[in-house]
């Protein structure tokens, strides 16, 4: 039934300077944009997409609490994204946590008020492995 991950949205109140950050941090443009109003990216290994949500459309009050599910991107060194991560003004939510051998996850606020989950993840490097020359697997 559940096929993939597909697309993780963020709001904000300034979009133009959340899709700056972004770029920044992602070291690519947005593929696609709807003018004041959405901005997406295609990111990693699968080519998920990254989208931001201008925040008028919002049905929560950006303010109140930081947003959003937290959905955790594998990172090859979680050190090295926090600090870079912190230098682009982004604050600790949660800290670096080992969840077992292989798996230590933290996460933060962007300056947008949004959750940004990392993680180092083993069993994601062992699935890429496998999938590796063997293509897209089909539905039956």
């Amino acid at each position: 039934m559940l096929r993939g991950f597909t697309t993780v949205s963020y709001y904000a109140e300034d979009l133009e300077a959340a899709k700056a950050w972004y770029t920044e941090l992602l070291g690519v443009e947005p593929y696609f944009e709807v003018p004041g109003g959405y901005a997406e990216f295609r990111i990693g290994d699968y080519q998920h997409e990254l989208g931001l949500i201008q925040g008028d459309y919002a049905k929560h009050d950006l303010g109140a609490v930081p947003g959003g599910e937290i959905i955790f991107w594998h990172v090859d060194d979680l050190d090295a994204t926090l600090e870079r991560l912190k230098s682009m003004g982004a604050t600790e939510y949660e800290p670096k946590i080992e969840r077992g051998p292989g798996f230590t996850t933290a996460s933060v606020i962007d300056p947008f008020g949004n959750i940004l989950g990392v993680m180092y993840n083993q069993h994601y490097l062992d699935v890429l492995s496998e999938l590796a020359g063997s293509g897209p697997k089909s539905a039956k």
